[in-house]
């Protein structure tokens, strides 16, 4: 009973995962098999290296499938033709899907009508990856006809047309092609003119005197480089650097200190409270009282100018005075504090 059971869980456990991975592998890709599709090919008479299997085919940027089958038409059209007489054509098939099969089946009516207007096919590079994808666009039908086959094709067919590199390759041979003999002549000759000139031009240079500034240049460019040497050789680098590591050191010593550190929080500190003294507006009340202090002076010297100008006066008066006594002190010490100056004293003549 219980083996019979084991089994079960291990179908059950196997029939899930199948489930899951069936599940996973359609929405990472497995809905493109069940979408319509219709299948084009087109005939290219150049290489078609870079181009790969599952390259993607573009209408006008727009995503419209990828290359399915890449043969040479010897291979699926001309087995039994001679090989003489076989087309060197390379037949690239591609699948276009929609999103209906009514949808398809008007992409693949529209396809076939719009051959006739012009539709082509055409490799370009995508990027600089050097990968080649188809891209369908209009062109002219007249410059650009399809290319001749005697066989039916098995899907739809789309000419195609050059790729740009083939395009510019060709008209670069039609070019040379155009070109006559006398053409070629006319160009030789200008050519020739043309290297007489320069040979004419070359002769007018100064070779010698130009050779001669070089070397003179050159000269006085190495006596620099030799005067540079001997400085940087008999710069005191080696102490230069010395005094930049004790610097840094220093510096190093002095943004460590704490002092420096207090120093800067008081530098903070007062700094607040300047600019809480600004805001509480206390240094504006002190500015109108020193504005009012001065007003009341101004008015008090202009009502007591003239007392003030007797006052400078009796000053002045005074100074003198003090000026005077003080000569009379240093003359006469004892006089100004007893009385006035000493008599004179009167010598007695000789009585001869």
């Amino acid at each position: 009973m219980d083996e019979g059971q084991n089994y079960r869980r291990l179908g059950l456990f196997v029939l899930v995962t199948l489930a899951l991975v069936a599940g996973i592998l359609f929405v990472l890709g497995g809905r493109s098999l069940f979408q319509p599709t219709f299948i084009f090919e087109t005939y290219f008479d150049e290489s078609v290296a870079g181009l790969e299997i599952g390259a993607p085919v573009n209408f006008r940027g727009v995503p419209l499938g990828q290359v399915t089958e890449i043969v040479t038409a010897s291979a699926l059209y001309q087995s039994d033709v001679p090989l003489v007489k076989r087309k060197s054509y390379i037949v690239v098939r591609a699948k276009v899907s929609g999103s209906s099969a009514a949808q398809t089946a008007q992409l693949e009516k529209d396809t076939r009508e719009n051959v006739e207007l012009g539709l082509r096919v055409q490799t370009q590079l995508a990027g600089i990856t050097g990968q080649q994808y188809l891209a369908l666009d209009y062109f002219d039908p007249k410059t650009h006809p399809p290319l001749e086959f005697d066989w039916t094709p098995k899907y739809p067919y789309v000419p195609s047309v050059p790729s740009l590199t083939g395009t510019i390759i060709a008209n670069a041979q039609s070019f040379i092609a155009s070109l006559n003999e006398a053409d070629v002549k006319d160009l030789g000759q200008n050519l020739n003119k043309l290297v007489v000139n320069l040979n004419a031009k070359l002769d007018k240079v100064p070779v010698a005197e130009i050779s001669t500034e070089l070397e003179g240049a050159l000269k006085s460019a190495r006596r620099t480089i030799d005067r540079v040497d001997r400085v940087i050789a008999g710069a005191p680098i080696d102490e230069t650097v010395q005094n930049l590591a004790s610097a840094s050191a220093r510096l190093d010593k002095l943004l460590a200190n704490p002092g420096l550190h207090q120093t800067v929080d008081n530098v903070a500190a007062l700094t607040e409270r300047l600019r809480k003294i600004g805001e509480s507006g206390e240094l504006d009340r002190v500015v109108r009282n020193i504005d009012e202090a001065v007003q009341r002076i101004d008015g008090m010297l202009g009502d007591n100018q003239y007392d003030v100008r007797t006052i400078l006066q009796d000053l002045r008066v005074t100074a003198n005075n003090l000026r005077t006594l003080s000569e009379t002190v240093k003359r006469y010490p004892a006089g100004a504090l007893i009385g006035g100056p000493p008599e004179k004293v009167v010598l007695p003549k000789d009585s001869k």
